[in-house]
């Protein structure tokens, strides 16, 4: 299969410009490319990461990438659907830049051109703007634009209106700096991919090619992404690798081996065997932990992997998973029992609502159900105890020494 069909079997084009040159150049030349985002956080997430992966597909492939992080366009603001974007200060862009390069850095082995826009448009006066920039491009074909004409009810400043301006021209900077012939990103800024083109062809008069991804939903019809509210971040001191691991395991059945190709390198062949063992054998999930396993591995590296891949059969087989667990150290007195000691580690605030809840078939020792309030705890016990206080609520305890 040639690298561009490659890219259909796996549903990563979506809007592509001059589609039989892009094919001719993905299967035949190395071209250089770029990649885009805005740092409107410290941290990229999921969703960048679906169409980033594509980004580094085409440099495994030998094409080569540059990564933009856009400290100008980051300023104004790409238009949403709905509202204006909020204001970034210039200290919170640079400081947001710094954690997106360390993860790009991180995810493609230092191996791509990283560049912000604001090195070339920090210097742009406005009046040279409007006469390099802005005569290029014709208002209707702005008013086009779908995002643009889906504010126009509700009204569009003038900053984010000029937008997409900005970004052809970030497309023109690299194409003449870098011979930078593709863009590639999320289908939302197709319309900014193609002002770019039309810029180029019109200054230049060169061609300049681009083409979009699918956005990828969750299994709700969300995108993931942090203004829905389901962020999964790729700083791990945000989303921990256990914590993505555990929401890319429970992925549905319809969903699994469209994130698949999507996200992970794996190739056709084994793909093809995951999705029949959805069909056949649903309930081993292979298909969700080798999802979940490929991407933490590429995010965070093999060790990561390996440590939520356990920490999850954990989980699933006792309930509860020691890594991570708050721990408790006491002093053990003779004669303790369940009561004192669900007190003394702050379980329960009273021995009544202690037995309240062993009673109640609320508390496990070592995934152990406890019925007796009265119970003695041995010394002996003590060491690397877990209480449990229904499936949510685990302390680890041991003895001070």
């Amino acid at each position: 299969m040639k690298f561009y069909d490659e890219l259909k079997w796996r549903g990563l084009i979506k809007d592509v410009s001059n589609e039989s040159e892009v094919e001719r150049l993905l299967n035949e030349e190395k071209v250089t490319f770029y990649w885009g985002t805005d740092p409107t956080a410290d941290s990229l997430h999921l969703g960048h990461y679906s169409s980033l992966v594509t980004a580094k597909r085409l440099a495994m492939h030998g094409h080569n990438p540059i990564l933009l992080c856009g400290g100008a366009t980051g300023l104004i603001g790409d238009p949403r659907p709905t509202a204006e974007r909020e204001i970034i200060s210039y200290e919170a862009i640079n400081h947001n830049i710094k954690g997106i390069r360390d993860q790009i850095n991180r995810i493609f082995d230092g191996k791509a051109k990283l560049v912000d826009n604001y090195d070339w448009t920090k210097d742009f006066s406005y009046l040279d703007f409007l006469r390099d920039i802005g005569k290029y491009i014709n208002v209707n074909y702005m008013l086009d634009k779908d995002i643009i004409r889906r504010r126009l009810e509700t009204g569009i400043t003038y900053a984010e209106f000029s937008y997409t301006l900005i970004q052809g021209n970030d497309f023109l900077e690299l194409f003449q700096r870098e011979n930078c012939i593709m863009q590639v990103e999320g289908s939302d800024q197709w319309g900014n991919i193609t002002t770019g083109i039309d810029l180029i062809k019109k200054k230049l008069g060169k061609e300049a090619y681009g083409f979009t991804m699918p956005l990828i939903l969750d299994q709700n019809g969300n995108k993931f992404g942090k203004s829905e509210g389901n962020a999964l971040w790729l700083d791990k001191e945000k989303t921990s690798p256990y914590k993505m691991y555990q929401y890319l395991v429970n992925t549905d059945d319809k969903k699994v081996i469209e994130y698949l190709k999507v996200f992970t390198f794996l190739s056709k062949e084994e793909i093809e065997a995951l999705e029949e063992s959805v069909k056949n054998e649903p309930e081993k999930r292979l298909a969700q932990k080798t999802l979940a396993y490929e991407i933490i591995k590429d995010l965070h590296g093999e060790e990561e992997a390996n440590k939520a891949r356990t920490t999850s059969e954990e989980v699933f087989s006792k309930g509860y998973s020691e890594e991570g667990m708050p721990e408790e150290l006491i002093d053990y007195t003779d004669g303790m029992n369940l009561m004192d000691l669900l007190v003394l580690i702050k379980i329960a605030p009273s021995k009544s609502e202690a037995r309240r809840l062993v009673e109640g078939n609320g508390i496990s020792l070592n995934n152990n159900k406890e019925t007796d309030p009265s119970r003695i705890i041995n010394k002996e016990e003590i060491n690397d105890l877990v209480v449990s206080k229904g499936k949510k609520t685990h302390i680890k305890v041991n003895l001070v020494k």
